[in-house]
């Protein structure tokens, strides 16, 4: 586990403790988009246009209107209310850049994987990702037009997921809802610290 105590917008005498933290996901399933919603910085982002070289590569099927891709990572900040600094590293989602996710997971206490139940399946590598290495993370349903409307249960099951990882409905455009995945995400890291007896868990 890492995190860090700096911030510079904390009054003075005091530091803010600062986490980081994942988006992860398939392609086009949002990641870009909620780091860009909760951010309180200019989010930094490293999207390129989509070519015809990405033609039979990356299945736009689903969001025929996307014209970009990350192909590095997307970060931005966001303090929550009681003073915890989140830092938000969005991962790409095509496979041809998976070489990255072991630098940008470096010191991460936890991962928001969001998901399109339209295509499933897109989410089930980033869900591997992280139960092989033991990080705790919950699953964001992002809302998208002509999905359908599934139960937690339903989505927890068509991914075989254990019952304590929280399955979250969202539409990440918006910023409250987008902000209200991450406040769940730092409960359940702090369940998961408490949980495996932590002395170095944080206080929320």
């Amino acid at each position: 586990m890492e995190s860090v105590r700096s911030d510079p917008a904390a009054p003075a005498g005091e530091s803010a403790l600062t986490v980081k933290i994942l988006v992860a996901g398939g392609f086009g399933v949002g990641k870009s988009t909620l780091v860009s919603a909760v951010s309180e910085i200019r989010p930094l982002r490293t999207e390129e246009a989509l070519t015809e070289k990405s033609i039979g590569v990356d299945d736009t099927t689903a969001v025929a209107g996307k014209t970009t891709t990350t192909v590095a990572m997307d970060f931005g900040r966001i303090t929550l209310p009681n003073g915890l600094v989140l830092f938000v590293f969005g991962t790409p989602g095509q496979d041809r850049f998976w070489f990255m996710w072991d630098e940008l997971a470096k010191g991460a206490l936890g991962a928001v994987v969001l998901v399109d139940t339209r295509r499933l399946a897109d989410c089930f590598a980033s869900v591997d990702y992280f139960e092989r290495r033991g990080v705790p993370f919950i699953i964001g349903v992002n809302r998208f037009d002509g999905a359908g409307v599934h139960s937690a249960d339903q989505v927890r099951d068509a991914l075989d997921l254990s019952a304590d990882v929280p399955v979250i409905s969202c539409d990440v455009r918006e910023r409250e809802s987008a902000k209200q995945v991450l406040i769940a995400l730092v409960e359940h890291i702090m369940r998961s610290m408490s949980n495996r007896r932590d002395p170095g868990a944080l206080t929320y």
